[in-house]
């Protein structure tokens, strides 16, 4: 029984290391990359590139200096830079890549302690041109393995004469996009270069095509799209999320205790999500961020020295769970939200969220949760499990605060 219960253990404390080995991590953080590819005039492609060059420059002091610094020194690093994006976003017409020619470049406008906070995104720009070859074979994008690319990718394709707007994403571990048939709707010039054989076999081109952005999308394609980023965002985004999970998990693994948090949990995160999106209420992440880190502490430290469901608990869930709202919305800034069905959006990401939250309850339960009976289970899984939750907690705390001191807003 010994051997056991000294498994449970290593089991629980490797189930805390493995969700939570970002270290640092900031709340709720999602970076998105965004490329459109526009075709505007016959032969060319305009690219442009919105990119958090965190990843690429490996530390956040690297890219506030290179976005603060000089125009004089900045230019030839960013024209390096720029190579290292199209190798990352390579763009192809059927087995020929496109080379993409700089046309001009803007930093990311933030300030220091933007700069420096992981839960800010913060988009530098790139604009390229693409000289577009006569050839009637398909566009696609390309994302090699190990880009220095932050996911997911939102890939749109634009031609404003034929009124096309095609919204991709590309979703981590995603490498490759399907093939898009430009040349059917591109400025003539090109497309009738490109195109004899289907001339003269009749096929006709329509005289514009349905627009398929995000904006346009009926809302049984938006509701996928948005649980998947909601999902992304607690895993595997959220650590800071899936640490406050766990730490309800383990104050008594029955099913009545965990469903009656969770629900608690997810209207009050739903509720300030919905009211810091539309403008209703927001707080600085200067509160936030460090507001989070102690509430999964106290949830922790609750969990050792008061085991027991009551209105209490119940109402301390609910009042971190506003706290944590505020934490999604603010990761929200850069994420394209559609101005028609928004409610469907919001709605699909909250769910996606909430959809990570039972993904981390599942891999939990798999882990220890056979053992919730045994009578070692709260003195040697629940209790070591949840104190080390508190102490990463109350680590994350200082941490933020001590950054959001230095670094005011």
């Amino acid at each position: 029984m010994k051997m056991r219960a000294g498994r449970s253990w290593l089991r629980c404390l490797c189930v805390v290391a493995f969700l939570c080995a970002a270290g640092e991590a900031a709340a709720h953080t999602l970076t998105i990359t965004q490329m459109l590819v526009s075709f505007n005039q016959p032969g060319i492609a305009n690219v442009q590139v919105d990119v958090d060059l965190t990843v690429l420059l490996e530390s956040p002091d690297a890219y506030l200096a290179f976005a603060t610094a000089p125009a004089d020194r900045q230019q030839p690093q960013a024209a390096q830079i720029a190579q290292q994006v199209a190798d990352s976003l390579q763009l192809f017409v059927g087995t020929q890549r496109l080379p993409l020619i700089l046309q001009s470049f803007t930093p990311a406008d933030a300030s220091k302690a933007d700069f420096l906070d992981a839960s800010i995104s913060k988009l530098s720009t790139f604009r390229y041109l693409a000289i577009m070859p006569a050839s009637r074979d398909p566009l696609q994008l390309r994302v090699p393995l190990g880009a220095p690319i932050d996911f997911p990718i939102a890939y749109t394709i634009q031609i404003p004469s034929a009124h096309v707007s095609v919204t991709r994403w590309l979703e981590s571990g995603v490498h490759e996009r399907e093939p898009y048939t430009w040349s059917d709707h591109a400025p003539r010039s090109v497309a009738l270069a490109a195109a004899p054989a289907a001339a003269a076999a009749g096929a006709a081109t329509p005289a514009s095509a349905a627009v398929e952005g995000v904006d346009s999308m009926p809302w049984y394609r938006q509701l996928p799209l948005y649980l998947s980023l909601g999902f992304h965002h607690i895993v595997p985004e959220g650590t800071d999320h899936i640490l406050f999970v766990l730490g309800l998990f383990f104050l008594g693994i029955t099913w009545r205790k965990l469903l009656a948090q969770t629900s608690v949990f997810t209207v009050a995160h739903a509720t300030t999500l919905f009211l810091s999106t539309y403008g209703i209420f927001r707080l600085p992440s200067r509160y936030v961020e460090p507001a989070i880190a102690l509430s999964i502490a106290f949830i922790a430290i609750e969990n050792v020295f008061s085991p027991k469901l009551g209105p209490g608990r119940l109402a301390v869930v609910f009042g971190f769970g506003l706290i944590h709202g505020l934490g999604f919305a603010s990761s929200l800034r850069d994420v394209p939200f559609p101005k028609h069905q928004f409610i469907v959006a919001l709605l699909g990401f909250n769910f996606g969220v909430d959809a990570g939250q039972l993904f981390v309850i599942g891999v939990a339960f798999l882990a220890v949760g056979w053992f919730r009976h045994r009578p070692w289970f709260r003195a040697r899984v629940a209790v070591p499990c949840s104190c080390a939750i508190a102490a990463i907690g109350l680590i994350w705390a200082i941490q933020r605060i001590v950054f959001y001191s230095h670094h005011p807003a």
